[in-house]
């Protein structure tokens, strides 16, 4: 007879989907427990898309770190009036879209902070510059909170902003401003954020309009292992739905530089414990998403490796030019050159290969 964890895990790779409360169970798991959860993830990774390590080239365009919201977990942005306040006009936005042609990425991923003047126009203003001088680039950008900030500001719906923004350009929609989708802990790091049934309702729009996007989560501050199982569990009941998310992306809380955590707020991120279970569980409880994204500007390079371990199997951007996570804290972001990338891989015995946004592989 084997331990109850065991049983749990071969019932999951028998095909019993997990419920909150075994998720619950995953993350608080301790000892060799973790290991043998990601050695479950690892199989069902395999299962779904075998040995491929994949990745992206792309570039980030932060048009402005201006901001009217100030999030306790983000170190990026900044008010009129201080010093290191910039917004890209559209020569520089088409400069940098050039360089991106130039370099032959395929993806411009392009999120800001929320600049008091833009509106809805304002957005798709910059995808149709970036459309002009890189026609054949994918265009990854804004996200649900950009989305109801340029309605309000319109006074238009979400759904009309969507459809304006995918008819200028965009080709699919970050799903980051999801943080932990819980309402008690988003009062606590971003009480001026949508709610939660507005991320989810214009996630649901995005999908309904043919756009495609990322799911997220941003862990390790001051949510508990419940609030992290029912943020998965509102993930994977819209991909019963839509099957419209092309991937999972867990975000590691970047910690040192961040408001909430100087004011005492929050954890100093995720232990290397938590962030290997939230792979190995995300791969588990996610049984409706094929891919799960280690992002090595959140983990560093050695953690993302080890997320490929547990469940991940896409390294996400070589990302010129990251600017969000260095202003939380975090070092080594601007670039990460796929030489690099296949090191990675092919030392845990897998191959790596470039890939489209939607996962096509190049």
């Amino acid at each position: 007879m084997g331990s109850p964890l065991r049983e749990l895990l071969d019932d999951v790779l028998a095909g019993h989907r997990l419920t909150e409360e075994e998720a619950v169970r995953l993350f608080t798991t301790r000892g060799r427990g973790v290991w043998e959860i990601a050695a479950a993830a690892d199989e069902l990774r395999e299962r779904k898309v075998g040995d491929v390590v994949t990745y992206v080239r792309n570039q980030n365009i932060n048009v402005t770190n201006l901001c009217v919201n100030a999030c306790g977990f983000c170190g990026f942005s900044r008010k009129p009036g201080d010093a290191d306040a910039y917004r890209h006009d559209e020569a520089v936005v088409r400069e940098k879209a050039r360089t991106a042609r130039e370099r032959d990425v395929t993806e411009v991923c392009t999120v800001s902070g929320l600049h008091p003047e833009f509106d809805a126009q304002s957005y798709i203003d910059i995808y149709s510059w970036i459309r002009d001088e890189a026609p054949e680039v994918h265009i990854h950008a804004s996200n649900p909170m950009e989305v109801a900030y340029a309605a309000k500001r319109s006074g238009i719906s979400t759904r009309e902003v969507l459809a304006a923004m995918r008819d200028a350009g965009l080709g699919t929609l970050c799903g980051t401003a999801a943080e932990v989708l819980v309402d008690d802990v988003r009062k606590v790091i971003c009480p001026e954020k949508i709610d939660t049934a507005a991320w989810v309702r214009i996630i649901r729009e995005a999908h309904a309009l043919g756009i495609r996007t990322t799911a997220t989560i941003m862990y390790g501050h001051c949510e508990s292992e419940a609030d992290r199982a029912r943020h998965l569990a509102i993930l994977r009941e819209i991909q019963d739905g839509t099957h419209g998310f092309t991937e999972f992306v867990p975000l590691s809380f970047i910690h040192p530089d961040t408001p909430l955590y100087r004011a005492g707020l929050a954890r100093p991120g995720a232990t290397g414990r938590e962030d290997i279970l939230m792979f190995a569980a995300s791969r588990l409880f996610l049984d409706n998403l094929d891919h799960i994204q280690a992002s090595w500007v959140k983990l560093g390079t050695k953690m993302a490796q080890v997320a490929l371990l547990a469940g991940a199997d896409d390294l996400g951007g070589t990302m010129f030019e990251e600017s969000i996570s260095r202003g939380a804290g975090a070092r080594d972001t601007d670039y990460l050159d796929p030489a690099e990338m296949q090191r990675m891989a092919g030392d845990v015995g897998r191959t790596l290969r470039r890939r489209t946004t939607t996962y096509a592989i190049e």
